[in-house]
């Protein structure tokens, strides 16, 4: 899912004025106790419908 999202920017820092998006797990690596499939979100400052938009069509790509 990595390089479907557009408008959101993978960081491990949240509180800047742009979408993040982290997936933790990649992070912490092996032996977490975070679920592998969970995403951190941290809306900025783009259009509601853009990011809405792009993670729907993220996460459909990811399904299929």
């Amino acid at each position: 899912m990595a390089g479907q999202v557009q408008p959101f920017t993978w960081a491990t820092r949240f509180g800047g004025r742009e979408s993040l998006i982290e997936h933790r797990t990649s992070i912490e690596g092996p032996g977490t106790s975070t679920l592998e499939d969970m995403l951190r979100l941290s809306i900025g400052l783009e259009h509601p419908d853009d990011l809405i938009e792009d993670l729907v069509q993220a996460l459909a790509e990811e399904l299929h």
